[in-house]
């Protein structure tokens, strides 16, 4: 494309600002051209999408129904859209994380897309990304031309959005006022070049067509004119039945067999999306239009150009085209259906096939109706605009033509054919008035820039997950345990010191940039920014994550660990995310080099290892017995249909693994323990106590028990040998733990002991299932004790036979 300064600068708008644009234009300025253009070359993350199946389909991008699955009826700006009635608002993840790293939205068409679709986009966009912006701080590209086809709006439904909006145009919608866009007006036309005929347009597309202009137009006026086979006319009309009804009638005259061409449709493509007829039939002399640009190197037919068909075959089709020297073999084309997703490696957002249309790129083309002309070029055109009842019609039917010689009047052109509405006349002519130039958009480049280093130095999202893992805790201080308050107060205290700094830095950079309005290419500035890097940099380092890494905490509550876990999820995210910044841009401020970190965290962030949390029991040294103590409560809970803090809250579980109550005298001394819970569950308790104690040789005190009768003394000997001998006569291991008065625990312990010599195997004390299953599962974690690897797994999976399981693969390395 040749030099434009107004594409120019749409171009530098788009990729190297964030501000909104409108990029519009008259027919035939290169709208298309520059959204393919974008696509291929743009650095820029984007989302295409489009208001028509068959807009997006040419677009080669999504409708935004499917894309943001919006409702098709009206969308009232106090209506809630997270669960509208009978449309799926449930995204999934991919879709997610695509809405949120994507830097650009493109809408192609936008002249056709309603007010309040304009607004329900930006409620789905506000709901993933930042709520408190319009588009949620997404940039958005809107290509269209007013004048052309305008949006749909039943008398029913206006009815309904009438109270919130001046007219239904997507320039009504309160997003588009609250985005202040820019409007940028392609003013070349490459599809006409006769000065008259370009002038004749630009007077129909104001509403102001004069009456020399008038005079000249309907020299073409033609009411009886009958184009022989070979010239290669097509005639646009305002009413889809009068083009078929023209085209099967023209078909039927012709003789000769009929020859039809059924269509492929594979995958998912909806039929309101087809391009052309399911079922196309031909004749030999049926005159055609091709609907699609060959997509061979030859280039022989492009989307518009008219011809006749000269021979038929199964698999072709052979079209002379007037003005050729050569005959066009047409084979059948394919359109496909993409949708969106992210490439696992790379991260980038990708287009996925997923159905396609194949069938031959022709449709009969004696008629076609104006609004199916949209975006077609013609050489010759009859054009019956006496139907006109739409806004722009008139202008887009005349518009197709090349030059006023191709060009015939099936009735006069007059001021009752030309429809404009009088919103977008105001609107277009205020936008013309205020087209941006080089001062603004160096300016906007400036503050893009400047936002976006604000942007890597702002950590004021993460005040939310720090105060919320604190209020959290000081709402449940009975059922939290572990290193909570500190490392999250000192972490709070240097987020608040690094809002201060970043407020102050913000303040200089604005001063720096006085000497140069684009941070890039300011040396004091790239300076400034460095030394602001590293220093952020070691107070993450040592005020954040250091201080983090003394940070634990367990809980008994499951509702109160889910929204630990959440708040925690969101604080390592954020944190991910200023590490990937500043270890990127440690050497110079580069903006397309943020776009790109920016991109990534989306997915970088989520992907990070988590730091154990709940995992690490602080505050007791004896892991295996606070294990085991949470596992006998869980399971008298589970006997006796009981909440497991009924049993025992978590205060109390800390307090047994460091004092060892051994007898129920000391049980009593231990908070949450009274007469009555000592009656119930102490024996069962001491008894895991006494075991673990005398595993690991830990002194107990000898003093009397009380509400329980003397117990007699053990039986003296090796006690392991006594289990093995109980457990060959056939005894089952709870038998022998309740023989014994031992804990089921203490009893396998002993059991296990004897497995190296092979005369208990681990499946006599471990079912066969979970045996098989751990082998597979424990290899797969880290884990620094056996409580830490207790709370990666299934919870069906026993503190013995994990323990039993990790012994096994131990002595088989």
């Amino acid at each position: 494309m040749a030099t434009n300064r107004e594409l120019d600068l749409a171009w530098d708008f788009i990729n190297n600002t964030d501000r909104n644009v409108f990029l519009t234009g008259k027919a035939g300025t290169g709208k298309t051209t520059f959204l393919h253009k974008l696509k291929m070359k743009s650095l820029k993350r984007m989302v295409v999408v489009a208001p028509t199946g068959v807009a997006a389909i040419n677009a080669k991008g999504v409708t935004i129904h499917s894309f943001f699955q919006l409702p098709f009826g009206p969308i009232l700006p106090n209506e809630d859209l997270i669960k509208p009635s009978g449309f799926n608002r449930k995204f999934s993840k991919t879709k997610i994380n695509i809405i949120k790293s994507i830097d650009l939205l493109v809408i192609d068409e936008i002249s056709m897309v309603r007010a309040d679709l304009l607004d329900g986009i930006d409620k789905t966009l506000r709901r993933f990304r930042n709520r408190d912006k319009v588009f949620g701080g997404l940039q958005l590209l809107m290509i269209g031309d007013l004048q052309q086809l305008s949006p749909v709006v039943k008398d029913n439904e206006w009815h309904l959005l009438k109270p919130f909006y001046k007219n239904a145009f997507f320039f009504s919608s309160l997003s588009y006022q609250q985005c202040k866009p820019i409007t940028v007006e392609l003013k070349h036309i490459y599809r006409q070049d006769n000065p008259v005929f370009i002038n004749i347009l630009n007077e129909i597309r104001t509403n102001r067509l004069s009456a020399s202009s008038a005079e000249e137009l309907n020299k073409r006026y033609q009411p009886d004119f009958s184009p022989s086979d070979n010239e290669g006319y097509i005639s646009l009309t305002t009413h889809n039945n009068k083009a078929e009804l023209t085209n099967k009638d023209a078909l039927d005259s012709l003789k000769g067999k009929a020859v039809i061409y059924n269509a492929k449709v594979e995958g998912k493509f909806p039929e309101f999306s087809y391009p052309n007829k399911e079922e196309l039939k031909l004749k030999v002399g049926a005159q055609v239009m091709f609907i699609k640009n060959d997509s061979s190197a030859e280039k022989r037919y492009f989307n518009g150009k008219i011809g006749k068909v000269i021979l038929l075959d199964k698999d072709e089709v052979v079209v002379k085209c007037p003005d050729d020297d050569f005959n066009i073999i047409t084979t059948p084309e394919i359109w496909e259906n993409i949708n969106y997703s992210v490439d696992a490696d790379t991260k980038a957002i990708t287009e996925n096939k997923i159905g396609s249309y194949t069938q031959m790129p022709l449709r009969l083309a004696w008629s076609i109706t104006i609004h199916k002309s949209q975006g077609l070029t013609f050489d010759k055109a009859i054009i019956d605009a006496a139907g006109a009842f739409a806004h722009g019609q008139t202008y887009v039917a005349l518009s197709r033509c090349k030059s006023l010689e191709g060009l015939v009047l099936k009735s006069k052109i007059n001021s009752s054919q030309i429809i404009s509405d009088s919103n977008v006349i105001s609107f277009n002519k205020d936008a013309e008035e205020n087209q941006p130039n080089d001062i603004i958009l160096q300016q906007s480049i400036g503050d893009f820039q400047l936002n976006l280093i604000s942007e890597i130095f702002n950590f004021y999202k993460f005040l939310y997950p720090v105060n919320r893992v604190l209020d959290i805790f000081y709402k449940n201080r009975g059922s939290i345990e572990g290193n909570v308050e500190a490392p999250f107060v000192s972490i709070k205290d240097c987020i608040t010191n690094l809002l201060k700094v970043a407020n102050a830095f913000k303040a200089q950079l604005q001063e720096l940039s006085e000497t140069s309005l684009i941070p890039e290419t300011n040396k004091d500035l790239q300076e400034r920014f460095v030394k602001a890097i590293h220093y952020y940099t070691a107070q993450v380092e040592t005020k954040i994550i250091d201080t983090y890494k003394s940070f634990s905490f367990t809980t008994d509550n499951k509702a109160v660990e889910t929204e630990l876990t959440k708040a925690l999820d969101l604080f390592e995210e954020l944190l991910a995310t200023k590490q990937l910044y500043f270890k990127g841009l440690n050497k110079e401020f580069n903006a397309n080099t943020f776009l790109e970190l920016r991109s990534k965290s989306v997915f970088l962030a989520k992907q990070a290892p988590k730091k154990p949390r709940k995992e690490i029991i602080d505050g007791t040294t004896n892991v295996e017995l606070f294990e085991l103590l949470r596992e006998l409560r869980n399971n008298i809970a589970n006997d006796k249909g009981l909440i497991h803090y009924q049993i025992f809250n978590q205060k109390s579980l800390y307090e047994m693994c460091e004092t060892l109550p051994t007898n129920q005298t000391e049980l009593l001394k231990v908070s949450g323990f009274g007469k009555t819970r000592v009656e119930k569950y102490g024996s069962e308790i001491l008894k895991v106590i006494r075991a673990y104690c005398d595993e690991n040789d830990i002194e107990t005190s000898k003093d009397a028990e009380i509400f329980e009768a003397p117990k007699p003394k053990r039986q003296k000997g090796d006690t392991k040998k006594i289990s093995l001998e109980l457990f060959k006569s056939g005894k089952a291991i709870e038998q022998i733990a309740m023989e014994r008065d031992l804990n089921v625990n203490t009893i396998t312990g002993h059991l296990a002991s004897f497995m190296d010599s092979g005369e208990v195997k681990i499946t006599d004390l471990i079912s066969e299932k979970h045996y098989k299953e751990l082998i597979e599962i424990i290899p797969k974690h880290s884990f620094e004790n056996l409580s830490d690897l207790k709370h990666q797994i299934d919870d069906k999976y026993t503190y013995g036979e994990i323990r039993l399981v990790l012994d096994d693969i131990k002595n088989n390395k």
